[in-house]
């Protein structure tokens, strides 16, 4: 073969392969609503908040870790609604157990750019309730599923306790 033959062959296929990339990535299906996601992750609440006493660490003298999982039905790209649960557990002096139990509804407000502004309800098993606003943030969007991580601020009242505020981290994947 000549190299005018080899570099004619070379440019078929590298056009057919283009060709063949761009047929795929524009036959994938547009999305569609309602959507249907689930996720998992963890939770750090880092630092709590109140007028009362001083702020609290997490770390400090005990471990709090939770590990919410939810559901999210999403209307359009806009607007969604979100059911979250979170067991909480607590390690201090060598023992560890589950203290608390969050159940978390709420509304779920795209913002574009892979921001979330979720405004959720919350009633725990401790007896308290309130809301939480989470800012999330899509860091890694992959096929079937991706990574997130997320700010949420839970503001707390009831059981004879004064009002609280925390300051979390959470991170997880959603598929």
């Amino acid at each position: 073969m000549t190299v005018m033959k080899h570099l004619r062959l070379y440019c078929s296929a590298l056009f057919l392969t283009v060709l063949s990339v761009h047929t795929t990535a524009a036959q994938q299906p547009p999305v569609t609503y309602p959507r249907i996601t689930a996720y998992v992750g963890i939770l750090h609440p880092l630092v709590t908040v109140s007028r009362a006493q001083e702020p609290h660490y997490n770390f400090d003298g005990a471990y709090v870790v939770g590990m919410p999982t939810g559901i999210n039905i999403w209307k359009s790209a806009r607007i969604g609604f979100s059911m979250e649960f979170v067991p909480l557990i607590r390690a201090n002096g060598g023992t560890s157990k589950m203290n608390n139990f969050l159940f978390h509804p709420g509304a779920l407000f795209g913002l574009g750019k892979g921001f979330t502004l979720a405004t959720r309800a919350a009633f725990e098993t401790s007896g308290r309730y309130g809301f939480t606003p989470v800012l999330n943030k899509i860091v890694k969007k992959g096929a079937g599923s991706s990574v997130f991580v997320a700010v949420p601020v839970p503001v707390r009242f009831g059981n004879d306790q004064p009002v609280s505020c925390t300051l979390g981290f959470q991170f997880g994947i959603i598929f």
